[in-house]
């Protein structure tokens, strides 16, 4: 991956642990253009993109094809219901179909960790990947249009406390976040059911009670519980939950006025947070999924320039 002439050029984008500094506020910066209308971009030849989930999906998946429309790009449909995998195709053979095809692109939601480095490694296959969410491992999209978010508000990561809460063994959110928010100097709280929290945390940031660093954080990052990872083993009811450790409207009203209130979406509400406090005016959840877009459209621009 290099960056060249301000921009970022990239060969697949598959975790957030591959990129630079740089290349993050690079790709940032790129989405905030777009979103402003200040960026240029035209296509040199017809391009081909597909979006493969294999996951449930409707920001995600929905926004690349956005994006990838708004890039002038030609996509293809894809439905896993439909497709060869009903007949026992292995994903490595259905991207390798694809990339046989001249797809040029292939945005991938699998519920395998780690599933796409067969095919990055791959000397066959040509078609770049991007990571659209594999398992509970990683999400870089969603990472970076996370930041795109908390960048717009106060144009900078250094010394901001943020406190990510909730499912966070199951979230690949939260771990595509904490590796690069430390990275870019923000000061980390973990809350949450103390058995979704796991070791591997400690040297992002501390665990703690919510409720005792409620009114110092700069942002407070909601996670989604992943019931259909837990196989209905949750001990808590709804109720509980959001008591414990969901935003309830008494601790919204003890956030900073300064504070934002996130969530990647979909909601849990009166879980996560309080029905009443989705569209609150700390919360900035609608402007994550319109950052999506754009931030998306970053992604895939680095990936064609990748290409030439």
């Amino acid at each position: 991956m290099v960056v060249t002439d301000g921009q970022v050029s990239l060969k697949h984008l598959v975790t957030m642990e591959t990129l630079t500094n740089d290349e993050v506020l690079g790709l940032i910066e790129r989405g905030v253009a777009f979103k402003e209308g200040r960026a240029e971009f035209s296509l040199d030849r017809q391009y081909f993109a597909a979006n493969l989930f294999f996951e449930s999906s409707t920001r995600t998946h929905k926004s690349f094809e956005v994006a990838e429309r708004k890039l002038g790009l030609d996509v293809i449909e894809f439905d896993a219901k439909t497709s060869s995998v009903n007949k026992g195709e292995t994903l490595y053979d259905t991207i390798l179909t694809m990339s046989a095809l001249g797809v040029d692109i292939c945005v991938v939601r699998h519920q395998e960790v780690d599933y796409y480095k067969q095919l990055i490694d791959s000397r066959t296959i040509q078609t770049a990947i991007v990571n659209g969410g594999d398992g509970s491992g990683q999400h870089p999209s969603q990472c970076l249009l996370d930041l795109m978010t908390i960048y717009q508000e106060f144009g900078h990561f250094d010394q901001l406390k943020i406190a990510i809460t909730g499912d966070l063994t199951h979230s690949r959110v939260a771990k595509s976040n904490m590796q690069i928010l430390k990275r870019l100097g923000a000061k980390l709280y973990f809350a949450g059911p103390k058995e979704w929290y796991s070791s591997e945390f400690d040297v992002y940031g501390t665990y703690v009670d919510i409720d005792d660093v409620i009114e110092e954080l700069d942002v407070l990052m909601l996670l989604r519980v992943q019931h259909e990872r837990h196989d209905g083993k949750e001990s808590f009811s709804k109720e509980a939950y959001h008591k414990q450790f969901g935003l309830t409207t008494e601790r919204y009203a003890k956030l900073k006025d300064t504070a934002i209130i996130m969530h990647p979406a979909p909601v849990n509400r009166d879980v996560e947070i309080a029905d009443s406090l989705v569209e609150a005016p700390k919360a900035r959840i609608v402007a994550q999924m319109q950052n999506g877009v754009f931030v998306r459209m970053a992604i895939l621009e680095a990936i064609l320039r990748g290409k030439v």
